[in-house]
C-alpha cells in the first residue's frame, strides 16, 4: 500500500465534546482537570482511529481547545501588551485561562481587555484569531505544547508527524498593529523561535514535521518569495534528521510551482481538489529527491470521493515518480468536514439514497486507505467491492430523480439583468424610506437574534421529540417574541428584531423549508471556540415552496408602531455554510438559491414588512484566493444579491450584515450590492475596517459599524461605544452611519444583553446631540 498522509482531524468530538466541555468551564461548572481529560480523550480517540486505518502519517499538535493559530501566538509568546495584567494574575505553562482570555477577552477582578481580531481561515467558514504584531515584537518560546501532544501519542504507541503553521504564513496571517513596519520583516526575530521548535521536536524522536505554508499556493510577492527558501534552509538544518514535509491547500500552486518544488525538504503536499490540473505541470518538475502527496480527497465538503478520477491522477503520479515517491491524502485538513457519517439515522432529514452520495472524516479516512490500496495493485477482496460500491454510488448521483427540476432550471436560466436592478437609485430610495420611517440620526438597530435561552432550545428540542405539541411551542415562541419586543421598545431602539427564537441556525433553518435540501443529526463543523455549525447539505436543484420567514415576522411588526426588519439570509451566504453540490457551477446553485429568497422578500414586503434584511457575511469569504479568478466570482455573487432583493418599492429598506471581513479591495463591488443599508463587524478592530469605506471610493449608502463585539462575554461602557462612533463619524458622514451590535445576540446571556444594548442607546444619543 501507498504511505497515507493525513494532515489533520476534527478536534470538537463526534458528539460536540469540546463545545460542551469549553462552556461548562467558561461557565465554571466544571474544573480544568475535567476539561483537559475531555480532550485528552478527543485526541486519543483520534489517534486510534487513524492508526486503526493504518494510516502511515498521522497528526499531533491539531488538536486545539480554541483555534490553532492561537495556539501558536502562545507558543510563540506573541501575547499583545495589553495583557500584561493578566500575566501577573495567570501562571503556567500554555495557561488556558490566559488562553482563553486572548480568545474572549476578559472582564473581572479589576481587568477589562478585549478580545483579539478574529477573521476567516481563508476561503473557509472557520475563523482564527489574528496575530497582532509591532514594530519591536519579541518572539520566544513559551508554551511546548507541540511536544507534549506528540509525547501524549508516542506514549500509547503511536507516532504521529506534529503540524505546524510554517512562520512565512503565520506573519502573513497576522495584522501591524502600529504604523511604519512590514510584519514580514519580523522573520528573522521568529525563525530561531522555531529552529527551537523544530530542534525539540527532533530530539524528541519525530520523523516527520509537517509544516503548513498555504501562502505558497496564493499571490505572494517577490519579497516574500524570497524568504521560503532560506526559512526552509534554516529550518532543515535544525531538524537534523528529522523529515520536513511542506504542506499547500486550498488552491494549485501555479507560479509558485517552481519555488514550492524546489524547498529543501522532503515531501511537498499539493491540492488537488482545488487545483486538480497541476500535476500535467508540476510531474516533470519534481526534484529527483521530493516526495509528493497528492491531496486527491477533498477536505472541505461531504461527497463521496470519485475513486476512478482519483486513481487516475495517483497513477499519473506513480508512472512519472514510483510508488515510493507517491503519497496518498486528503487535500486538506479534515477539520472542516463532520465526524462520522455512521451516526446519521434519520432517514426523512437525511434519505438513504443521498446518505449514499457521501463520506465525513471517518469515511474519508478510508477513502484514502482504499485510494492507496488500489493503486498500489495488491487489492484485496473487500476494496474490490468498495471500489465497485464506489462507482455505483456515482452512477447514482448522477441519474437521481432527486436532484433535478426542470421548472427550476428554466427560471434560472431566464434571469435578466433587469431582475438584478432596483427601481429608482439609493437617492431617492433613502428619501421615501425617511418620509416614510422618520428615522432619527444615528438609528438604532441590532442584528436579529436576541438570546437563545436553555428554554427556548428545550421548546425545539421538545416539539421535535413529540413532548410538547406544536400549538405549546408557537406559544411559547409568541411570548418570548413579544416580551423581546417591549424590551426593545423600553430600551428606545429605533428599528426593531422579532429575535429569531424560532430558529435553529441562520442557515439550516432556510435549508429547511427549501427544496433541494438534506439535512444530518451530527454534521456538526466547528466555526471558532466553542461555536459549531450544522452545514445543510444542497444535493439537488432549490426553490421555496412555500413561506418561510411571514408568519414569525408579521406578528412581531402587530405588536409595535415601530418598524420591525424581516430577517434573511442571503443568497451567497447560504450557499456558502452549507454543503454545497459539486456537480454544476457554484454560481447556478446561488441563483436557484437567490430567486427564492426573492420570493420570500416579496411575500414579507405584501405582509407589510417594509424593512427587510438580507445577511450576507458569506459574501467576502467566497472570494477566490487568487486574484485573477476574483472578478468572475464577485459578478455573480454581487448580482445573486441583487436578483434576491431588487424587486421591491423604493419606500423598502434592504439592510444586509457582514461580519468578519476584510473589505478594502472589494468595497467597490460591495457597494455594487446596493444594498440601502450594510452592517458591518468593526469592534475588535477600533474602526480600522472602516477605512475601506472612505478611502479614494467614498461608499454611498448607509452603513451600520458594530460599535461592541457580542463574541465577547464582557459589556463594553457607554463611553467605549461614544468613542467608536466618534471615530466613525471620522472617516463616515454622520447622515449616513446607523448604531448597532457587530453581530447578532443569540449566544449571549440576557443580563449582558440588556446592559450592552443600554448602552448602545445611550452612545447614539450622546452623538445625535453632539
Amino acid at each position: 500500500m501507498l504511505t497515507t498522509n493525513n494532515l489533520g482531524y476534527p478536534r470538537v468530538g463526534p458528539f460536540r465534546e469540546l463545545k460542551k466541555a469549553n462552556e461548562a468551564y467558561w461557565a465554571k461548572k466544571i474544573s480544568q482537570e475535567e476539561l483537559l481529560h475531555t480532550a485528552k480523550s478527543i485526541r486519543e480517540a483520534n489517534w486510534k482511529l487513524q492508526q486503526d486505518n493504518g494510516f502511515t502519517l498521522i497528526p499531533s499538535n491539531d488538536f486545539s481547545f480554541y483555534d490553532q493559530v492561537l495556539d501558536l501566538s502562545l507558543t510563540i509568546g506573541a501575547i499583545p501588551a495589553r495583557y500584561q495584567s493578566l500575566l501577573n494574575k495567570i501562571d503556567g505553562d500554555y495557561s488556558l485561562d490566559l488562553y482563553f482570555a486572548l480568545a474572549r477577552g476578559f472582564q473581572a477582578e479589576g481587568v477589562d481587555v478585549t478580545a483579539m481580531e478574529m477573521t476567516k481561515w481563508f476561503d473557509t467558514n472557520y475563523h482564527y484569531m489574528v496575530p497582532e504584531f509591532t514594530k519591536n515584537q519579541e518572539f520566544k518560546l513559551t508554551s511546548e505544547k507541540f511536544l507534549k501532544e506528540y509525547n501524549e501519542a508516542k506514549s500509547l504507541g503511536i507516532e504521529t508527524k506534529p503540524v505546524l503553521i510554517g512562520p512565512i504564513t503565520y506573519l502573513l496571517l497576522g495584522k501591524e498593529k502600529e504604523e511604519g513596519f512590514d510584519r514580514i520583516d519580523l522573520i528573522e526575530r521568529l525563525l530561531p523561535v522555531y529552529e527551537e521548535i523544530v530542534s525539540k521536536l527532533a530530539a524528541a524522536g519525530a520523523q516527520y514535521i509537517q509544516i503548513d505554508e498555504p501562502y505558497l499556493a496564493l499571490d505572494i510577492d517577490e519579497k516574500v518569495k524570497g524568504l521560503y527558501k532560506t526559512v526552509f534552509e534554516k529550518l532543515n538544518a535544525a531538524a537534523g534528521n528529522t523529515k520536513l514535509i511542506a504542506t499547500t491547500y486550498f488552491e494549485a500552486l501555479k507560479d509558485n510551482e517552481d519555488l514550492a518544488l524546489n524547498l529543501p525538504v522532503h515531501a511537498l503536499h499539493i491540492d488537488l481538489v482545488r487545483g486538480e490540473d497541476q500535476l500535467d505541470t508540476i510531474l516533470a518538475k519534481v526534484p529527483a529527491s521530493l516526495t509528493l502527496s497528492l491531496g486527491v480527497v477533498e477536505g472541505r465538503n461531504i461527497w463521496k470521493n470519485d475513486y476512478e478520477k482519483s486513481l487516475s491522477k495517483i497513477q499519473q503520479a506513480v508512472d512519472a515518480l514510483g510508488k515510493d515517491r507517491v503519497w496518498v491524502a486528503p487535500a486538506s485538513s479534515l477539520l472542516h468536514v463532520p465526524f462520522d457519517l455512521d451516526n446519521e439515522t434519520n432517514e426523512e432529514s437525511l434519505p438513504a439514497e443521498v446518505k449514499n452520495w457521501l463520506a465525513f472524516a471517518k469515511q474519508k479516512l478510508a477513502e484514502v486507505k482504499d485510494l492507496a490500496t488500489l493503486a498500489d495493485g495488491d487489492v484485496d477482496a473487500e476494496t474490490q467491492k468498495r471500489f465497485e460500491s464506489n462507482k455505483a454510488a456515482a452512477e447514482s448521483r448522477r441519474t437521481s430523480p432527486l436532484i433535478h427540476k426542470p421548472e427550476v432550471k428554466t427560471r434560472t436560466s431566464n434571469i435578466t439583468d433587469d431582475d438584478a436592478k432596483r427601481t429608482s437609485v439609493f437617492a431617492d430610495r433613502k428619501a421615501a424610506q425617511q418620509e416614510k420611517f422618520n428615522l432619527p440620526a444615528f438609528a438604532t438597530t441590532t442584528i436579529g437574534s436576541f438570546p437563545q435561552t436553555k428554554d427556548v432550545r428545550k421548546w425545539r428540542a421538545d416539539l421535535k421529540k413529540g413532548a410538547i405539541s406544536q400549538e405549546e411551542y408557537d406559544k411559547a415562541i409568541a411570548e418570548e417574541t413579544e416580551n423581546t419586543i417591549r424590551l426593545q421598545e423600553q430600551l428606545d431602539i429605533d428599528v426593531l428584531v422579532h429575535g429569531e427564537f424560532e430558529r435553529n441556525d441562520m442557515v439550516e433553518y432556510f435549508g429547511e423549508q427549501l427544496a433541494g435540501y438534506a439535512f444530518t443529526q451530527y454534521g456538526w463543523v466547528q466555526s471558532y471556540g466553542s461555536r459549531c455549525v450544522k452545514p445543510p447539505v444542497i444535493y439537488g436543484d432549490v426553490y421555496r415552496p412555500a413561506d418561510m420567514t411571514v408568519r414569525w415576522s408579521a406578528y412581531a411588526q402587530s405588536l409595535t408602531n415601530r418598524p420591525v426588519k424581516g430577517m434573511l439570509t442571503g443568497p451567497v451566504t447560504i450557499l456558502q455554510w452549507s454543503f454545497v453540490r459539486n456537480d454544476q457551477p457554484r454560481s447556478t446553485t446561488t441563483y436557484q438559491i437567490a430567486l427564492a429568497i426573492l420570493d420570500e422578500v416579496q411575500a414579507l414586503e405584501k405582509a407589510g414588512i417594509k424593512i427587510i434584511q438580507i445577511d450576507e457575511p458569506a459574501i467576502r469569504e467566497g472570494l477566490p484566493l487568487r486574484k485573477a479568478d476574483q472578478k468572475d466570482y464577485l459578478n455573480w455573487a454581487v448580482r445573486a444579491f441583487r436578483v434576491s432583493s431588487s424587486n421591491v418599492d423604493d419606500d423598502t429598506q434592504i439592510h444586509t450584515h457582514m461580519c468578519y471581513s476584510e473589505f478594502n479591495n472589494v468595497i467597490e463591488d460591495i457597494a455594487a450590492m446596493d444594498a440601502d443599508v450594510i452592517t458591518i463587524e468593526t469592534s475588535r478592530s477600533q474602526m480600522k475596517l472602516l477605512n475601506a469605506f472612505a478611502g479614494d471610493f467614498k461608499y454611498p449608502n448607509d452603513i451600520g459599524p458594530g460599535v461592541y463585539d457580542i463574541h465577547s462575554p464582557r459589556v463594553p461602557s457607554t463611553d467605549e461605544m461614544v468613542e467608536l462612533l466618534r471615530k466613525a463619524k471620522a472617516v463616515v458622514p454622520a447622515e449616513q452611519l446607523w448604531v448597532n451590535p457587530d453581530c447578532g445576540l443569540k449566544t449571549r446571556a440576557w443580563p449582558e444583553t440588556k446592559a450592552a444594548l443600554e448602552s448602545m442607546v445611550e452612545a447614539a444619543k450622546i452623538l445625535r446631540a453632539e
